[in-house]
């Protein structure tokens, strides 16, 4: 075995055998391969990106897809490669057409092998040119209510810019209807605040619109009070006038008063009923007068309302009467009633001030005469006849003996009247 290693044709022999396996085994694998390439293949390529080319300064251009898809076929290796590498490009070129609506605008591939069998999905499209403009819209602020915490309601809202400029296609900007601003927060807001929002624009189906939006966000100010109205505040005159002091009227600086609290019962509210006791009064004042709040009403605007009270004093008695007048004396009627005449038996009306329709009378006369009289000796009233419908002031009348004088502790009461 050694000499047959040592001999120099064996180690010919078997290098050439050698050789000649090396090479059959290449030439195996090349043809392998040629096979492989000379084989084809179809293959899709999804969501390939569109470019378009248009004048985006003063043109928009829509109904152009952000993507198609692209089937390939043709020899195995390129159709890998162009799946692979994705160095081409699909277009639309539409520098050359007009304003207006064109169909069967064809796209366009660049950087594909000429090898290849390329179509496109959509292979062509319908694009509409359309010149862009730009208008400024104010914006409308909202919130749902549901977000208010009970007996809330919003007082106001602020959108900061007020407004924004939207950019688009002239017809979207013309069927703009609604600019808004939606504010969103959690359950149970009870105090004023300000928040970031997003402005959205719709038409009149209040469809989002695909526009252009500068800012995209606003700042919006949303103002929260307790529910309340304003409640007409009325006075009630108490307590007997002193003796010969007329009340001729009760002037208040402020006739209303905001409440707050519950919808329910600030709603259920007419008026608020404030006493003004004149029983001390001996000439005109103006002084304050506490609102009482009622129930079920969390506060009021204020607690306090000045009035000023218009008085005639009680007449001074002279130092040295004279005989006769010596002889004279008073006597008051208390709660007599105010008849009320001039009306139609359609018409209505009802007392304000005093609120029973009753006032005191004080007569004066000579003692013996003026101790046979008695209430029924008089009548007071007032003509209604030229009263317009609503809140009237009229003067009091009395019908009485010729021999005595009277005062009145209202002489102008207030009436409110409601004509048929």
């Amino acid at each position: 075995m050694d000499k047959m290693m040592d001999n120099p044709w064996f180690l010919r022999i078997t290098a050439l055998l050698l050789a000649m396996l090396l090479f059959l085994t290449i030439k195996s694998g090349d043809e392998s391969t040629n096979a492989g390439a000379s084989g084809s293949s179809r293959d899709v390529i999804r969501d390939v990106p569109v470019e378009v080319f248009y004048d985006d300064e003063s043109l928009v251009v829509t109904g152009v897809p952000k993507t198609v898809d692209m089937t390939i076929s043709g020899p195995s290796a390129l159709v890998r490669s162009a799946k692979q590498l994705r160095d081409f490009s699909v277009f639309v070129d539409l520098r050359n057409l007009n304003m207006g609506e064109h169909a069967n605008v064809k796209l366009q591939i660049e950087n594909v092998s000429d090898k290849l069998d390329v179509s496109l999905d959509p292979g062509s499209i319908v694009v509409n040119i359309e010149e862009r403009i730009s208008r400024e819209f104010d914006v409308d602020p909202e919130i749902n209510n549901r977000l208010l915490a009970e007996n809330f309601i919003v007082t106001g809202m602020k959108s900061d810019p007020k407004t924004v400029l939207v950019t688009g296609p002239k017809s979207v900007i013309e069927s703009i209807s609604f600019v808004k601003a939606t504010v969103t927060g959690e359950k149970g807001l009870n105090k004023t605040f300000t928040k970031e929002a997003t402005v959205s624009v719709l038409d009149t189906n209040l469809r989002k619109l695909a526009v252009e939006i500068e800012p995209q966000q606003v700042n919006i100010k949303v103002e929260i009070e307790e529910y309340s109205k304003e409640i007409p505040v009325r006075f009630s005159q108490t307590g007997n006038p002193l003796e010969g002091v007329t009340i001729n009227d009760v002037e208040p600086k402020s006739t209303t008063v905001r409440a707050y609290g519950s919808k329910d019962i600030i709603d259920e509210l007419e008026e608020i009923i404030v006493d003004v006791d004149v029983s001390k009064l001996e000439a005109s004042k103006t002084f304050n007068v506490k609102i009482p709040v009622p129930e079920g009403v969390s506060r009021l605007s204020k607690s306090e309302v000045e009035v000023k009270v218009d008085v005639t004093p009680a007449p001074v008695e002279e130092e040295n009467p004279d005989e006769d007048s010596a002889q004279v004396k008073a006597r008051e009627f208390a709660n007599i009633d105010i008849e009320i005449r001039g009306l139609n038996e359609q018409d209505r009306a009802t007392f304000v001030q005093p609120q029973n329709g009753q006032i005191l009378l004080t007569i004066r006369g000579e003692d013996p005469y003026l101790n046979s009289l008695s209430v029924d000796d008089f009548k007071l009233y007032v003509d209604a006849s030229e009263a317009a419908s609503g809140e009237n002031k009229l003067d009091v009348k009395v019908e009485g003996p010729e021999n005595v004088t009277w005062t009145l502790s209202i002489p102008v009461v207030t009436m409110q009247v409601e004509r048929a």
